[in-house]
């Protein structure tokens, strides 16, 4: 079993080499001494969530919230290729948490919430930061959970018009919409990129409108289903990050990142 993450605000001051004494302390101290309970000789994981990372020793903790450690480098996970995006309108209650939790685990490297026509839930005002601030401690937790060291970006919510700007500079832009009267190409056979971004949108509970459908095919973006079946929005997201990373990423993947 991979080591347990943890969180630093960065590794300024910490060599390439690694240091000899290490403290983690503060919220993620507390996770690492009074929850997982580590003790001297066990492995872990430090990881500032942006590709930096290093394998660590455990060496003492001191009371309740500080975990001594031997930093044995400090290594940088490359850039992902291509890019997983996925733009999600925003679901009611807590699903959202839910769609961000899964994709997270999953590989995607940007979510961006969507304020779609048919969406009941608006973020608006103190709330929409809130909530806003819900999905990031999401994906922070999410990826820590994975034992990803480089977490998913949660973008501030876009309108339509915001999304189609972003779906015309991907390099590959799929709609995903499950509508039988819409022509809809199955996206296990549409040809992906190696590199550049991919961009995939999921609509809310009522679906998109036929407004919203032009507006992203203008600008280049492509109709796709997932299967048979029609998909919540707040799983239809990991299912089509899955999908793409099966014929792309995971194929090239021989090694576990910590192996490097």
């Amino acid at each position: 079993m991979t080591p347990p993450v943890f969180v630093v605000d960065s590794f300024d001051g910490v060599p390439p080499r690694g240091v000899e004494h290490y403290t983690l302390e503060g919220p993620e101290g507390r996770h690492a001494v009074s929850v997982k309970r580590l003790r001297p000789g066990e492995p872990v994981t430090l990881t500032d969530g942006a590709g930096r990372w290093a394998p660590c020793l455990t060496l003492a903790t001191e009371g309740k919230d500080r975990l001594v450690v031997r930093v044995d480098s400090v290594r940088e996970e490359p850039e992902p290729t291509p890019r997983i995006t996925v733009v999600q309108a925003l679901p009611k209650g807590d699903r959202g948490e839910l769609a961000v939790e899964t994709m997270t685990e999953t590989g995607v490297d940007a979510i961006v919430p969507w304020t779609a026509h048919r969406c009941v839930t608006q973020w608006r005002g103190e709330r929409g930061q809130k909530s806003l601030g819900k999905w990031r401690a999401t994906a922070r937790e999410a990826g820590k959970q994975s034992r990803r060291v480089r977490f998913p970006t949660v973008a501030e919510p876009l309108n339509s018009a915001g999304v189609a700007a972003l779906l015309g500079d991907a390099a590959l832009a799929a709609v995903l919409h499950e509508d039988a009267a819409v022509p809809a190409r199955p996206l296990a056979t549409a040809a992906l990129p190696d590199e550049g971004d991919i961009v995939l949108v999921v609509g809310p509970e009522g679906g998109l409108t036929g407004e919203e459908l032009d507006q992203f095919r203008d600008v280049g973006a492509e109709v796709h289903r997932l299967g048979p079946t029609v998909l919540r929005t707040s799983t239809a997201g990991t299912a089509a990050v899955a999908a793409v990373l099966t014929r792309t990423r995971w194929r090239r993947q021989d090694t576990h990142p910590y192996d490097t």
